[in-house]
């Protein structure tokens, strides 16, 4: 696997953080009312799948802010959901790891990959903090990671961008850009695409690509 050492650092530093009650990691821990018996393993797997499809190294990092209830909390794919990775049609392989009768489904994550699915796999999508910030007691809920759990994940991001060594890095959101400028890492900010950014975000990433000459599939 070419992210062999990407991998490495996340079964390190990441999967044995415990959860809190108000931020979930859905890569160490399961809800009996939520999550399947081997949940933790699918979404360990699925994320596996996910750094498994890079033959060559991505030019592009994008930052995101923090899983969502209904997308990465379930699939362990960055704005992916599970829906998203039992469809045939899409680039990435991955089962469900909910109890929902159906796979979740998530807006952002949708819009995400109709923009950067054809430039798929020239870019690396991560989350600035890789657990689901949540309301306590509500765990289908999302809010704003604090700057403090923001600032603890900082050695995870410095990791990974010296080991992707990226060309590009675009900050999806004020608090990926904030991460991002914590470990010195320049960064061309791009909004987030939820709640009415939807365009902007087109814009801002095709913008983007364009500029580095990465030409959409087909």
């Amino acid at each position: 696997m070419l992210l062999e050492p990407v991998r490495q650092r996340l079964e390190r530093d990441l999967f044995p953080v415990p959860s809190r009650e108000n931020l979930w990691n859905p890569y160490r821990d399961r809800s009996d009312g939520l999550d399947r018996a081997d949940a933790v393993a699918v979404r360990r797997a699925n994320l596996w799948n996910y750094l498994a499809a890079y033959t060559e190294r991505p030019p592009v990092f994008l930052l995101a802010e923090a899983p969502g209830p209904w997308g990465c909390r379930f699939s362990g794919v960055p704005l992916t959901s599970e829906a998203q990775l039992v469809d045939p049609a899409f680039p990435l392989d991955g089962a469900q790891s909910s109890l929902n009768e159906t796979p979740y489904r998530e807006y952002s994550a949708s819009i995400y990959w109709r923009v950067l699915g054809p430039y798929f796999p020239h870019f690396f999508t991560w989350n600035a903090v890789p657990l689901h910030p949540h309301r306590p007691g509500e765990p289908l809920t999302i809010r704003t990671p604090a700057r403090r759990e923001v600032a603890a994940f900082g050695d995870l991001l410095a990791g990974l961008l010296d080991q992707l060594r990226p060309l590009r890095i675009l900050a999806i959101g004020r608090k990926a850009e904030y991460a991002l400028a914590k470990v010195g890492a320049e960064a061309t900010y791009v909004r987030h695409p939820s709640q009415g950014g939807a365009k902007r975000f087109e814009e801002g990433v095709r913008a983007a690509f364009a500029e580095m000459g990465l030409a959409q599939r087909g």
